[in-house]
């Protein structure tokens, strides 16, 4: 993975599998994680060798707290993030070590882009990778973070998975933890870092809720074909399931425009107890196999308080301990 040096903190947009490019097994990967979200503050400790858990917690945040945007300030009520992230970090202490920290997904815009070619270095492909999202973000390129990956789309045309993100809104997940004497070693957001619970055998589609952002995506072998993150109208207990269905047709519309047939299952994460209904509406529609995303293969394999997190709707802390597999 290629990422622009303006942090200090490596920004890093997570592959949807655990084998693209081998760039993963040269990624800082620290055993602490925490995950800031619009809901609540968790963190998860792994064993350096095994990916066993260690240790976890989870604290909710008042409603209002975190107000994920890619162009607004995201931490609307510092102190009360600062307090759950400290209960959490007391539970789950780093122990002077840095961590991996998962933000919220609106905050991350990613992007597959076609290229002819790329250059290899990083200070040629930056401007042109830049020069790109011009259009594409709402808010001035100049003033991001930029994170990317080359990948083989279709007929081995060259593409290249950029993440990108506005470094002043990243930059204040960063002082939530240097505030508490702790250093994340690397960011990135929560659906990126779950995507390795898929597997990467054939098409898979993943629908992912976290608080009202619906996050879709579809991996494709050893490739992310589609990624979109969308606000919706309310969270899952309130989400109208005709709503999530529009959606997520146009990202299996088009998947289906392009590679000539559709996904071979879906995976579902964040619907808590209104799950069965989410997942018989797309079953009903997609006519493929729908199953939550605690009972992918890659899940399977997991011991058993590992899957206890995916069943709590952590799966964002699970999928950065299999990132190192």
């Amino acid at each position: 993975m290629t990422s622009s040096p303006s942090l200090g903190t490596q920004f890093f947009n997570l592959g949807p599998v655990r084998r693209i490019e081998r760039w993963l097994s040269a990624m800082p990967h620290p055993s602490l994680v925490v995950e800031i979200s619009s809901t609540h503050v968790a963190a998860a400790q792994w064993s350096k060798v095994g990916g066993h858990l260690e240790n976890h917690a989870v604290e909710p945040l008042p409603v209002g707290a975190v107000m994920a945007s890619p162009v607004d300030a995201n931490v609307i009520q510092p102190e009360a993030v600062r307090t759950a992230l400290r209960k959490v970090l007391n539970r789950v202490p780093p122990r002077g070590a840095p961590l991996a920290l998962l933000i919220p997904d609106p905050v991350v815009r990613v992007f597959i882009l076609p290229f002819e070619v790329l250059p290899r270095r990083a200070d040629e492909a930056l401007p042109l990778l830049r020069w790109r999202l011009k259009k594409s973000v709402p808010f001035d390129v100049d003033e991001t973070v930029v994170s990317w990956m080359r990948q083989t789309g279709k007929e081995n045309a060259l593409e290249v998975v950029t993440a990108v993100a506005r470094q002043r809104i990243v930059r204040e997940y960063e002082d939530l933890v240097e505030a508490l004497d702790v250093k994340s070693r690397v960011i990135l957001s929560s659906t990126l870092a779950a995507l390795p619970l898929l597997g990467d055998s054939g098409a898979t589609l993943l629908v992912r809720m976290s608080g009202r952002t619906m996050t879709t995506v579809i991996t494709r072998d050893n490739n992310l074909s589609i990624y979109r993150s969308t606000e919706m109208s309310g969270d899952a207990g309130a989400l109208d399931v005709q709503a999530m269905l529009d959606e997520i047709f146009p990202a299996v519309a088009y998947y289906q425009d392009t590679w000539g047939n559709s996904p071979d299952r879906a995976r579902i994460s964040g619907f808590g107890a209104r799950e069965e209904v989410f997942r018989r509406a797309l079953a009903g529609e997609l006519k493929c196999p729908v199953g939550a995303l605690a009972d992918s293969e890659s899940a399977l394999l997991l011991g058993s308080s590992a899957k206890d997190l995916l069943h709590h709707d952590l799966d964002a802390l699970v999928g950065w301990m299999l990132n190192e597999s």
